[in-house]
This record gives structure tokens, C-alpha cells and sequence, in this order.
């Protein structure tokens, strides 16, 4: 049994936090520096979105402004991509950069890619997993109920598979960015990269985040496992 004062298992959830936090730092970060960066063609993200919508033939979605910070996001069931104050009126690169990513979401729905709706398919499982996951696991470990501790670690497991399809739904959107921002000439070949440099800052904050998951689905396991011993 563990000892009262001290759960060895801690280990793993702040190597997670420590990765998330890395992750978010340096997107952060990154966006800062190429947010002060003025794009040659003098484009806002909103009407780059605009243009590279146009341009893969969608006409159906509507560009939208949204408060906060690195709050961008598309939403398929309303068809609303939202971009940020950042991002909206911005003709910064990282504002270009950003759009373009969130279109290149707007395109895989028009395509069917398939990872996405695999995840969009998914949703109503993983977020019953991570609301429910944690407070059945708890009460099978307290109470000792064996069902319980299995039940809270497969709910879990729906999380992480959730986040494990995420990966490749981001980095083709981000793929799809670049290529359409070199090929319409709306960034220059510097310019692309600057923007890469953002989009790969913000993919590694889902690396982190599934690293984060899986080490904490490995203390659960861990945890059961303890139990059973005892």
C-alpha cells in the first residue's frame, strides 16, 4: 500500500503538467514573436480565411470573429469558423498562419476526412470517459470495488483514444495551410515559414496533451494495480 503521506504515482502527473505547460509556453510564445511580423500581401486572417475558402470551392461557411486568445477554432456543426482578436483583423503572419490552419479544418469536413469524422464521431464517448472516468475510479478504489477501478480506466482510455485521433486531424490541417499559403502566394516562401513555425508550436500543445493522458492512464493502471495487491 502507499504510504499515506506521499502517492509515488505524483510523478507522473507533474511530468505531465511540466510538458503542458512547456507546450503552451512556447506556442505562446512563438505566435508573439510572428504576430509582430506584417504579412507582404497586407491580408487579415479573416480575409485570407475568406480567400482560401473560395478557393477550395466552399461557400457554405462563415467566417466569424471570437473573443480571446488562441480561442480559433471551426465548428463543423454550424459550419462557423471563429478566429480570434489575434487573428480576425490581424495581418500579421501568425494571423495568417492561424486562419489558414482553421480552414484547412473546414476543407477535411468538406472532403469527409476521415480521421476527423472518426473523431467528431467519437465526441460523445470521450467526454462521457473524461467527466465520468475519474469519479467511478475513485469510488472503486476507496470502497474497493474491483468493476469500478476497470470501468473508470477503459472511460479514460475513450478520452485518450479521443486525443490520439486528434493528432493527425491537426497536423493535415496544418499541412493543408502551408501548401495553400506557398501555392496562392498569400505569404511569401520566409513568410510560410514563419507560419510553420507557429502551426508546429501549436501541434507539439497535442503532443503534450496525449503525453499528458497517457502518463495519466498509466497512474490509474498503476493505482488498480496497487489495490489489488493490498
Amino acid at each position: 500500500m502507499y504510504g499515506y503521506y506521499f502517492d509515488p504515482t505524483y510523478i507522473l502527473l507533474i511530468i505531465g503538467m511540466i510538458l503542458s505547460l512547456a507546450a503552451s509556453a512556447r506556442v505562446k510564445s512563438t505566435f508573439a514573436i510572428y504576430s509582430r511580423v506584417r504579412s507582404a500581401s497586407g491580408l487579415t486572417g479573416a480575409e485570407a480565411a475568406r480567400r482560401i475558402l473560395r478557393m477550395a470551392g466552399i461557400t457554405d461557411v462563415v467566417v466569424v470573429p471570437i473573443s480571446g486568445s488562441l480561442t480559433d477554432h471551426y465548428d463543423p456543426g454550424t459550419k462557423k469558423l471563429a478566429l480570434s482578436q489575434d487573428v480576425y483583423d490581424r495581418t500579421s503572419v501568425a494571423a495568417i498562419g492561424v486562419a489558414a490552419h482553421e480552414c484547412g479544418h473546414a476543407i477535411q469536413h468538406a472532403q469527409n476526412y476521415a480521421p476527423l469524422t472518426i473523431r467528431s464521431a467519437i465526441v460523445p464517448a470521450a467526454n462521457i470517459g473524461s467527466t465520468l472516468s475519474w469519479p467511478l475510479f475513485l469510488a472503486g478504489l476507496i470502497f474497493s470495488i474491483r468493476p469500478l477501478l476497470t470501468l473508470g480506466i477503459l472511460l479514460f482510455t475513450l478520452a485518450v483514444l479521443f486525443q490520439v485521433v486528434t493528432l493527425p486531424v491537426e497536423f493535415n490541417a496544418s499541412s493543408r495551410a502551408l501548401k495553400m499559403l506557398g501555392s496562392s502566394g498569400m505569404l511569401g516562401t520566409d513568410e510560410v515559414r514563419g507560419a510553420k513555425k507557429v502551426l508546429t508550436a501549436a501541434a507539439l500543445t497535442y503532443v503534450a496533451a496525449l503525453a499528458s493522458s497517457i502518463l495519466q492512464l498509466l497512474r490509474l493502471i498503476i493505482l488498480a494495480g496497487g489495490r489489488d495487491r493490498d
